[in-house]
């Protein structure tokens, strides 16, 4: 029987390593939230530019740092978290120093050349929690840092629209990427581990890409994806369908009732006593995504929005913990990388998809879309699930040894967590 208790939270929160790294996903993950929206604020005011060349650089920003994610991963797992991130912090530094104060193209290459050599803060914080705790209490882990990163989320982006309107966006962007340098000095010194003392040693010969690229780990990729199509989609739906109302107002209240359910969600996912395979979490969250379609008014758009948000943050906070034992732990700066790329993916294919069905078809079709996709990519984690192996046929009496030739079988586990028999 699945319970909820709060044991998990109190033996994770009791490690200060582990509190120390959860602060500093918040530091390093707070300019990085408030750069989005800022920048777009900074296109189309300062730089007096179209909506539309706004969306050309996020979407060149979004794809260098798509690009980014598995090489930056492949470097920690070789070279370590400082020979990473202080390059990183550097090249970044220069580039956000000097961009706040050029015009658009200019702005462009910069931003794009800081997406490449962002400091991959997904990879260093999640394997550093992984890192941090026994795989008994991984989970809760996991989902202590998605709270962290839902609240930051939801603070940072609304700070820096407060500033950007008592002050010049240039220097608003300048003094939030100086606090994002800093935030990487601070994790550059701080250096936390990323592999547990308990994990085996490295194995002498090299982990080969095709050993972990398959099966497991393209279904957990797969679920990620399909996820961030969803929250995408429905970030953009929320807005069509309170314009459609004529309650524009009301979006932000939707909104942060979306937020809230996400947190809280996450929190009680952390807290049960065992997992829930993420391709259900995505199954369910495409199941309560659908009703939105037919709120008939704002409260009953907001109840819905809470309803879906509660499976939001359990659905990646599963794919985390899913990915970490589905590969190597030689690799899982790479495979987490994938992670944050097949996250970036989605959330670039989400809205697209979102605003052709509103188009067509109307807004409140947006969610019918996204959740359809969402559907198809849980059917798609399903059937990739290993099946079982077949019993073994019983052999023919005639064919089987005397008692006395008969020798046991030995049993031995395998990494799926089954039995296999071999003969002696």
């Amino acid at each position: 029987m699945t319970t909820v208790t709060l044991a998990p939270y109190r033996r994770v929160l009791s490690r200060p390593a582990l509190r120390r790294t959860l602060v500093l996903g918040i530091l390093t993950r707070a300019p990085m939230f408030a750069t989005a929206v800022l920048v777009t604020l900074h296109v189309v005011t300062t730089l007096d530019r179209s909506y539309a060349m706004a969306g050309l650089l996020a979407a060149c920003v979004t794809t260098a740092i798509a690009v980014s994610g598995p090489w930056r991963g492949r470097l920690l797992d070789r070279h370590g978290l400082r020979a990473v991130v202080g390059p990183s912090v550097l090249v970044s530094g220069i580039c956000w120093g000097i961009a706040p104060w050029v015009g658009y193209w200019a702005l462009l290459g910069l931003a794009t050349v800081a997406g490449l050599f962002i400091v991959p803060i997904s990879s260093v914080i999640r394997q550093a929690v992984i890192a941090g705790v026994d795989e008994t209490d991984r989970r809760t882990a996991i989902s202590l840092d998605s709270a962290a990163i839902e609240v930051t989320f939801m603070v940072a982006p609304a700070a820096v629209v407060v500033a950007a309107t008592q002050w010049s966006t240039a220097w608003v962007l300048f003094l939030v990427q100086a606090c994002g340098v800093l935030a990487g000095v601070g994790l550059w010194l701080v250096d936390p581990p990323l592999r547990s003392e308990s994990e085996p040693a490295p194995a002498q010969h090299a982990v080969t890409t095709r050993s972990w690229m398959r099966g497991p780990f393209l279904g957990v990729i797969g679920v990620v994806a399909a996820t961030t199509v969803m929250l995408a989609g429905s970030d953009l739906g929320f807005v069509a369908v309170v314009r459609e109302m004529g309650a524009a107002a009301a979006l932000s209240l939707v909104l942060v009732l979306w937020g809230l359910g996400s947190l809280v969600g996450g929190l009680v996912y952390g807290a049960l006593s065992r997992e829930i395979p993420a391709r259900w979490l995505l199954l369910a969250l495409a199941l309560v995504t659908a009703p939105m379609a037919v709120a008939g008014n704002p409260f009953q758009l907001g109840v819905l929005a809470l309803l879906a948000g509660l499976l939001c943050a359990p659905t990646i906070t599963a794919t985390v913990d899913e990915l970490a034992r589905a590969v190597p732990p030689e690799v899982r700066g790479e495979a987490m990388g994938w992670h944050n790329s097949a996250m970036t993916a989605g959330g670039s294919l989400g809205a697209p998809l979102a605003g052709l069905a509103i188009d067509h078809f109307g807004a409140p079709a947006g969610f019918l879309a996204v959740a359809a996709a969402g559907v198809l990519g849980a059917g798609l984690a399903f059937a990739r699930r290993p099946g079982r192996p077949a019993p073994p046929t019983a052999a023919p009496e005639a064919e089987r040894p005397a008692a006395a030739e008969v020798v046991r079988p030995r049993r031995v586990a395998v990494p799926d967590g089954r039995d296999a028999t071999l003969e002696p």
